[in-house]
């Protein structure tokens, strides 16, 4: 079997990552990423720290100086709980063959890049999931398809203020859309006189609004509401902050994680991260931080459902982080005859590339190895369509 090492093929391994780069995978740029160049194993862990919310006291001036309130720092963590790979074998009777037509390069070529497809989509799709299940609070209309209206930027706007509100800096935040808002975004927002620029008609560039860089991802979906009907709060009444809910036995269905739904006199839109399976029953649901923004009176409320919708995300940079590593070899290395690590020029990750040599056969395989964390739900919203 001719010799096809790492090291000769390199030029097909980065025209194939070039190739797979062109990727619809808004989240995986728009995140924070943590992507040291030193190996780790599965179930690694990923340490961060965030220092608590703190009041002004009065100063009085003295000659003594004074103690200090000490303040507890908070220490996260993530984990780094998945490691993939897709293996491509190949016998040498099978490389003559396909000399004989293609070319082995150019076939090689293309198994690679479907291999980087499968990694990058699937770490999009994780990143999608983190951001949406943490997502605190929602703006627009289900089934209404943002930015639909030419020159009307509010479902932005107002996404953004939902971030803001929850004191995200005014500044590094992100917002990724559904291609079907992508095409609103293009087809309805492109004119040079309103956009201040030619390159999303001319070019489909997508550009900032309100601040916000704009991006596609193709993992967006969409989420199935719950069936609660007539559903009701209890009558105990809730402060600014509150997160569990109790409901009275009141209305039919259920109310699902992950549903959005509103309380008669407040406007704002809660994501709930533990439904009720039967709200006939009473029960209670518990909302994504920071909680209620209006205080609830001492009577019951009518819970009002968000219908089924599409996602769109909205975050800080900082609220939402990948890890990725390299998977960790044994000492002395594995039985891999050759390795080398590729880095996709369009989603900036990387990923190790080994080939392991059997008797007339020999195996490419694509690693990678990483965890996903929202670590500030308060910083997520949702944009509905």
């Amino acid at each position: 079997m001719a010799e096809h090492t790492l090291s000769n093929l390199a030029a097909d391994i980065y025209v194939a990552a070039d190739t797979v780069g062109r990727e619809v995978v808004g989240m995986i740029p728009a995140v924070t990423r943590n992507s040291g160049a030193e190996a780790a194993a599965l179930n690694d862990t990923v340490r961060a720290s965030f220092a608590p919310s703190v009041s002004p006291t009065t100063l009085t001036p003295a000659m003594t100086i004074p103690e200090g309130t000490g303040q507890v720092v908070a220490n996260k963590t993530m984990t780094l709980d998945t490691m993939e790979t897709v293996e491509i074998p190949w016998t040498g009777e099978g490389i003559r063959s396909v000399d004989n037509g293609a070319g082995f390069e150019t076939i090689y070529g293309d198994m690679i890049a479907q291999a980087m497809r499968a990694h990058v989509n699937a770490i999009e799709a994780a990143l999608v999931a983190a951001g949406r299940a943490a997502a605190c609070r929602a703006y627009g209309t289900a089934g209404t398809t943002p930015l639909a209206t030419a020159n009307d930027y509010t479902a932005v706007s107002n996404t953004l203020k939902i971030l803001k509100d929850n004191g995200a800096a005014s500044f590094d935040n992100q917002l990724v859309i559904n291609t079907a808002t992508g095409a609103n975004l293009i087809g309805k927002q492109s004119a040079v006189n309103s956009a201040g620029t030619e390159s999303i008609l001319r070019q489909g560039v997508l550009l900032d609004m309100a601040g916000m860089p704009v991006r596609e991802s193709g993992q967006l979906g969409s989420h199935t509401a719950g069936t609660a009907a007539s559903a009701t709060t209890d009558n105990a009444g809730y402060a600014v902050g509150a997160t569990t809910i109790t409901l009275a036995s009141a209305g039919t269905g259920t109310i699902l994680a992950g549903d959005v739904v509103s309380f008669a006199g407040d406007s704002n839109q809660y994501v709930v991260v533990t439904g009720d399976a039967d709200v006939s029953g009473g029960g209670t649901i518990v909302l994504q931080e920071p909680g209620l923004r209006v205080a609830m009176s001492a009577a019951t409320k009518a819970i009002t459902m968000v219908a089924t919708h599409s996602d769109n995300l909205g975050f800080a940079r900082s609220a939402i982080e990948l890890a990725m590593r390299a998977p960790a070899d044994p000492m002395g290395g594995d039985a891999a005859s050759d390795m080398m690590t590729v880095s996709d020029p369009h989603s900036g990750l990387s990923f190790g590339i080994s080939i392991y040599k059997g008797r007339k056969k020999a195996m490419i395989a694509v690693d990678a190895l990483y965890g996903v964390k929202a670590w500030k739900p308060e910083h997520i919203a949702l944009l509905v369509g």
